[in-house]
């Protein structure tokens, strides 16, 4: 059964963007190294960034027609998540549709699919991230779900999370943790400045991080003489 929603309730702005001012391996670290999507998500384009709320689309195995309704319907700053069965060999997306998608205002979308014209999305400046890049386009006849809860690079996207993306990969966040995530984000790049100082200094990371510990009483660790 195929279901559509348009309307979804997304998270505060002001939060989305202190999110989006933070690197996706310290939001990953500040979730307990959890919510990144996996590695076959990539940047289409190396350089760019997104951060916004999620508008889910389910789309048909080698069918795009769900993703231009979603292209359609989203509202200025959202990322476009589409889960159509991790089929790597069909490009769901390209220029044209990053012409319009970057007209009216949307943050990015991320396809556990394909993607083509590599170069005029980099052209363009609209943020893609996918698992492939391939020539080979789509059909348009199946439809599909909007709005509903995905699995896109085996992470578990509902509507309206937050989903920020960068040279690293994409990392989702449950809307309902932004909070936390924020707060958790923004402990760990403090404490990274004062490592970065400590450094500076001539300190070494095994002694800052104390790893030393995990050899104490080992008798396999082998002292060096």
């Amino acid at each position: 059964m195929y279901v559509i929603k348009d309307q979804i309730e997304r998270p505060d702005i002001e939060i989305v963007n202190k999110l989006g001012e933070i690197a996706t391996s310290t939001l990953s670290d500040a979730m307990g190294r959890y919510g990144a999507m996996s590695h076959e998500i990539k940047p289409a384009i190396s350089g760019f960034h997104m951060a916004g709320p999620a508008y889910t689309i389910r789309s048909y195995v080698k069918d795009n027609l769900m993703v231009h309704y979603g292209l359609k319907m989203a509202k200025p700053g959202d990322i476009l998540v589409v889960e159509a069965g991790g089929f790597p060999d069909g490009a769901f997306w390209g220029e044209l549709m990053s012409l319009m998608a970057k007209r009216k205002g949307i943050g990015g979308i991320v396809l556990d699919t394909g993607v083509r014209d590599r170069k005029k999305l980099g052209e363009i400046g609209f943020p893609v991230f996918s698992r492939s890049v391939i020539p080979v386009g789509t059909l348009k006849d199946s439809p599909g779900s909007i709005n509903i809860p995905v699995q896109c690079g085996g992470v578990v996207v509902n509507p309206g999370d937050i989903i920020i993306g960068d040279d690293d990969g994409v990392v989702v966040i449950p809307k309902e943790e932004a909070k936390k995530v924020l707060e958790n984000a923004l402990g760990i790049m403090k404490k990274e400045e004062e490592i970065r100082k400590r450094v500076a200094l001539g300190e070494v990371l095994f002694d800052i991080l104390s790893l030393g510990k995990f050899f104490e009483g080992d008798q396999t660790f082998i002292k060096r003489r």
